[in-house]
């Protein structure tokens, strides 16, 4: 079964899959994906994701969602008999929060990531695909950076997601539980919340900018982003969970742009003349970030949106919404 098939949507059944944080940013654009072809259960308990984002598919025939954490093993054990792809995306997503939190979101994304994997080898699940992050990566000596490049991250958010990796490794090498490691840059898209202090940077500008207030950039605004639309994202999951190929992969859209140059692309997208605002740095946020995603590409990966159309397609959706 080639992945061009796939990714064009013939006939393809990956029969029972289960996405943890499912009702999350990410993890609901996934789900969006793959109920056509496949019977989808959604763990979450609802810390950071809503059911608004899967209001749409929750009465699909083919969903079924568990409000539950995913530090309940023995739930996951029972849940994951009989699947065959498992894709992880549960976690506390936020550099600030695990530098203000470093305890719950080790107890989220290490622990809550060992049980995982713990369950799908006790149920003999076909592959897991682990959301892991570019944090790792900290201040990268070269840029764009590829997946071998020194690590140096710089948060305990970092900490857990590289520790994630290093589980996947071991349930790899120790007990043939196929693993792979997705290493998310700046993912942005529709159902990206602004109402949390920790919320990602395009959010909150759009959500300033839309009501036509000064979006506030953190630095100088010199500091550069590989923003990813959450399509991609969703694309790449898919093939990583239908390859053969175990280990870590950048997604990314193998593009970088300044703060600056993005709040400026913002405004002329949505017509509001607006001046931002600068604030101190925030301690943990890394200068620049830019993939090197040739390894995913090799896998068939290619990132289809870019930047201007996945703000546009974002900005639609919130105006829709409102």
């Amino acid at each position: 079964m080639s992945l061009t098939r796939f990714i064009e949507r013939e006939i393809v059944k990956l029969r029972k899959v289960v996405i943890t944080g499912g009702a999350g940013f990410i993890g609901s654009h996934l789900a969006d994906e793959l109920i056509t072809d496949n019977q989808v259960t959604i763990i979450d308990d609802l810390s950071t994701g809503t059911l608004n984002n899967i209001s749409d598919i929750i009465a699909n025939k083919n969903i079924k969602f568990i409000r539950e954490s995913i530090l309940n093993l023995e739930l996951l054990e029972s849940i994951f008999q009989d699947t065959d792809f498992v894709f992880h995306l549960a976690a506390i997503p936020s550099v600030i929060r695990s530098i203000n939190d470093p305890i719950a979101t080790n107890e989220a994304n290490i622990t809550g990531t060992l049980d995982v994997l713990s369950a799908a080898r006790k149920s003999k699940v076909k592959k897991v695909v682990f959301a892991s992050s570019s944090a790792v990566y900290g201040e990268a000596i070269k840029l764009p950076t590829k997946e071998g490049t020194p690590l140096n991250f710089q948060s305990p958010y970092a900490l857990t997601k590289l520790t994630g990796e290093y589980y996947c490794r071991l349930f790899k090498e120790l007990y043939s539980q196929p693993t792979i490691c997705l290493r998310y840059f700046n993912v942005y898209g529709p159902r990206q919340s602004p109402a949390s202090e920790y919320s990602a940077v395009i959010p909150l500008f759009l959500h300033n900018v839309l009501k036509k207030r000064s979006p506030v950039i953190y630095g100088d605004g010199n500091q550069t982003r590989d923003f990813v639309f959450v399509k991609d994202v969703v694309q790449a999951n898919i093939i990583a969970a239908e390859s053969d190929a175990t280990g870590v992969f950048n997604v990314g859209s193998g593009e970088s742009i300044t703060i600056n140059n993005l709040v400026q692309k913002i405004i002329a997208i949505t017509g509001n003349n607006l001046q931002p605002t600068h604030k101190k740095a925030r301690i943990g946020e890394i200068r620049d970030s830019w993939a090197d995603i040739m390894l995913a590409h090799e896998l068939g990966y290619n990132p289809k949106h870019s930047l201007d159309s996945g703000l546009r397609e974002t900005i639609r959706s919130i105006r829709i919404r409102n």
